[in-house]
């Protein structure tokens, strides 16, 4: 099969078409012909060399996808050959073929197309397993999303609106302020013109912040936060270290917590899989939240995709088309 490859880390000129075997599924797991993969941040990363694949995991990159199921084991329930799904993977989203874990499968609705799809698992799993499950974000709170622009923050904003808590949002232009609006944020803050920190201040705070940033906002952050409120931090954008006043931390009875979607058992993620599948579609479908899908390139231009979003270019995601150029 054809798929993206890379030979040693380095930039999106490292990214190339080949050829490699298809992989081989095992119990409770699916083959399926991708259609579509999502890109993400993590992606870079592991481009980068600094976010290696987990121990089992496919080492091509990828981590949703849309497709059709070409091949099921024989302990699998639920799904067809022909069925077209989307799902969360470990690894190897970007080929013309990927093992899905039947789990962390979800059929596509036909009111869906395939790159519409694939927007959904790693956004949604992400916001969903942070601001529900870790931060507990109840409805009458306020939460401040960092990036609000991004496809992770486009989703905890529509996220925190389904919850019933006031959004506040971070971004980086006067139109991903305006973008981060339409999706219902109340507070929206441009961090080029603006500090984040005398903004929320000024609004009394907020009981949570989802943090894609890290050191570099990690004081601000803590001063933002109200008495008993919850930092949950996603991502290092800005940097790993930084000193933590303790004092602070102590007085607001404060919850500092690190999370990583893609090292959680397979058990989190079917449930995280429920959610999308039970919560979100039917949301979806009303049009009480919407797809945020921002750009399409085709697969040959992954490192293009890669770029665009390394120039933080996107207002909600970015999907690869993955063209049908091999044999079933």
């Amino acid at each position: 099969m054809q798929a993206v490859l890379q030979f040693a880390p380095g930039g999106a000129d490292t990214l190339k078409i080949g050829e490699t075997a298809k992989p081989v599924i095992g119990p409770g797991q699916l083959l399926v012909r991708v259609h579509a993969a999502g890109v993400n941040r993590a992606d870079i990363v592991q481009r980068e060399g600094r976010y290696p694949a987990p121990p089992g995991a496919s080492s091509l990159l990828g981590l949703e996808v849309a497709g059709v199921v070409v091949e099921l084991a024989n302990d699998v329930s639920g799904f067809a050959i022909g069925d077209a799904v989307f799902g969360l993977v470990a690894g190897g989203g970007y080929a013309e073929y990927v093992v899905l874990d039947a789990a962390c499968a979800i059929a596509k609705p036909q009111w869906l197309d395939f790159e519409q799809a694939v927007t959904l698992p790693e956004a949604w799993m992400t916001a969903w397993l942070n601001l529900v499950e870790i931060a507990q974000l109840e409805a009458g709170e306020s939460v401040l999303i960092h990036a609000g622009a991004s496809s992770v923050g486009a989703t905890a904003i529509q996220l925190a609106g389904m919850v019933g808590a006031k959004a506040f949002a971070t971004a980086g232009s006067t139109d991903k302020v305006r973008f981060c609006r339409e999706l219902g944020v109340a507070v929206g803050i441009d961090y080029k013109t603006q500090d984040f920190g005398e903004v929320v201040a000024a609004e009394g705070g907020v009981d949570v912040i989802l943090d894609c940033i890290g050191g570099a906002y990690l004081n601000r952050n803590i001063a933002s936060l109200k008495a008993d409120g919850r930092l949950v931090t996603i991502g290092l954008m800005g940097g790993a270290s930084a000193q933590l006043d303790m004092g602070r931390l102590l007085v607001k009875r404060l919850t500092v917590r690190g999370s990583t979607l893609r090292p959680q058992p397979l058990g989190v993620k079917a449930r995280l899989t429920e959610a999308i599948r039970s919560q979100v579609l039917p949301a979806l479908e009303s049009g009480k939240i919407r797809v945020t899908l921002d750009a399409i390139f085709d697969w040959r231009d992954v490192a293009e995709a890669h770029r665009y979003i390394e120039a933080s270019k996107n207002l909600g995601k970015v999907v690869l088309r993955v063209m049908e150029t091999g044999k079933a």
